[in-house]
Order: structure tokens, then sequence, then C-alpha cells
């Protein structure tokens, strides 16, 4: 019997999809063999590498779309930009003409004085490439290198009830810490303030996460704060 693959790479599938047929066929990630062939075990996002087949969970992880404001942490530099991790399936990149409303001449800048390894940055999608790159640019204001402060990270799912309507529940946070406060559509938020006042904030937005569902919010987290 022929191997034979049924996906291709970047697809999207649901649990009990056959992903292949054939043992010269490996499963890794969410796959998993049954005999002769690989089913995926959730809803997630093919990755076929030569004969490895991963899927990669959706569930949780940020769907990016063009206009969305985003909070990457760096994980490389390359020659043309860096590399961010946006929480999501695809890989994002932040180009060297994308970084800085300012001519950046690497003959006498270091990419480093930029950004770093580890860094985080509040940057907008610009574009999704066919083969699912995210494009992000940090060119304008407010966009920039948050620097300090605490990063944590939510269901991107819940990023709406965090906000509340036209802003209003990060008001709330905002005025009874006096933190700033930045979210990204991707399920991160970048906390910064006195550190118990961070804690404050932290505390509420996982409250808010757990209990986006119920209703009552905004006095619950009233209540929670004025207990701060």
């Amino acid at each position: 019997m022929a191997d034979k693959l049924f996906v291709k790479d970047h697809d999207v599938v649901i649990p009990g999809e056959e992903l292949a047929e054939g043992l010269d066929y490996l499963p890794a990630g969410k796959a998993f063999r049954d005999g002769d062939k690989i089913f995926a075990s959730t809803i997630g996002l093919a990755s076929v590498k030569g004969r490895v087949i991963k899927i990669i969970p959706l569930a949780g992880k940020y769907m990016p779309r063009r206009g969305d404001v985003v909070i990457g942490e760096v994980t490389g530099i390359g020659h043309s930009g860096w590399m961010l991790d946006v929480n999501s399936p695809y890989p994002a990149d932040l180009n060297i003409g994308e970084a800085s409303s300012e001519y950046i001449d690497l003959n006498k800048t270091d990419m480093t004085y930029y950004f770093d390894i580890g860094d985080y940055v509040l940057c907008e999608v610009i574009n999704i490439s066919e083969g699912k790159f995210i494009k992000l640019t940090a060119k304008y204001r407010p966009y920039r290198k948050l620097k300090g402060g605490n990063i944590i990270e939510v269901s991107p799912t819940k990023i709406p009830r965090i906000i509340g309507k036209a802003g209003s529940m990060i008001a709330l946070m905002k005025d009874a810490t006096g933190c700033e406060i930045t979210v990204g559509q991707n399920g991160l938020v970048w906390i910064s303030g006195q550190a118990d006042k961070q804690a404050v904030v932290a505390r509420v937005i996982k409250f808010i996460e757990r209990e986006a569902h119920k209703q009552g919010l905004t006095d619950k987290v009233k209540e929670m704060l004025r207990g701060k």
C-alpha cells in the first residue's frame, strides 16, 4: 500500500480528521497513530515537515487580522529585521523599515539598540501573507518597545471583556491603581506601575478572564479594586 498524505502544511484540521496513511509518516504534537493511519486529536493547524505531521492546537492561540494591535516578544534577530512571538501559530516579522519612523543605518547602529531578544514590542499587524506569515509595524506612536512593567497572558477571546465597552474596564483599573495598562489583541497585557498595584491589576484581569461570561462583572471588579 502506497503512503498517502491528506493534508497540506498550514491546513486547519478538526478532531478525528485523517491526516495520512502509511507507516512512513510520523505523528507529533496533537496528531496520533491508529494502525497505519494518522489522525488529529484536536482542532488545530497542520505542520508537515518531511515525514513528520504535527498538529498545533488553535484553542487559546491568536488568529491574526490586519489592523490588530498586538504585543510581541522578540525571539530572533535577522539581517533585515526581528522575529517576534505574538501568541499565534504563525511566525511574525518586524522588518527594519517598519521598526522606526527614522532611517536606520546598520553600518552605524546595532539592531539591538532598537529591539533585543526578550524585549516586548507594541506593534500593529499590517499584512498576513498567503503562507500565513505575519508582517508587523512599530513605525509610529503609540507603537514602541515596552520598557519595564510586567506582561501577563490571557485568552485572546476574552480581550473585549477585559477592555470593556469603550475601554470602561481598563479605565476602572487605571483610575484605581494609577497603572499604565496596554492590551494586545493577541492576549498579552502589559502593566506598568508600583509593584503592589501591578499585582492588583494582574489579579483583576485574571478574574475578568475567568468570570467573563457572568453578569454583574463590573460591580465585582469595583469591589475588588476598592479592597486593593
